[in-house]
């Protein structure tokens, strides 16, 4: 049990750059390239073990590779995204705006962050 609140915690960290649902492709194929392990043919997999091994992957898996566009920040490497790196990465922020504007509260929350990172930016300054 102990094992299965951390995967979940770690989770809440991570979960700005994949789904575990919408990216169990992803997933699945990074798996099989850096274990060997067909997902699909596991009957068995603790839990705790899936996350371990989850959390485990590499930047050069499928997931990997993915999640490095997502999260990328830095404007001048962004400025060299291909097409479709741009797309990947609109995409993604494109579903985490839906998934914020289905829980009102959350939405008020970031809503809030930003409106308060605008007035530390460009607020004027006495």
């Amino acid at each position: 049990m102990r094992t299965r609140r951390k995967c979940f915690a770690e989770k809440k960290r991570t979960d700005d750059y994949y789904d575990l649902y919408e990216d169990y492709d992803l997933i699945e194929a990074s798996f099989a390239e850096q274990y060997g392990i067909r997902l699909r043919r596991e009957d068995d997999m603790p839990w705790g073990e899936f996350c371990s091994l989850l959390s485990g992957l590499l930047p050069d898996t499928p997931l990997g590779k993915v999640v490095s566009i997502r999260a990328e920040k830095d404007s001048k490497i962004l400025k060299t995204f291909t097409k479709e790196q741009k797309k990947i990465r609109s995409d993604w922020q494109r579903r985490k705006m839906q998934k914020l504007k289905e829980d009102p509260a959350a939405y008020k929350a970031y809503v809030d962050d930003f409106q308060a990172f605008c007035k530390s930016a460009f607020g004027k300054k006495k």
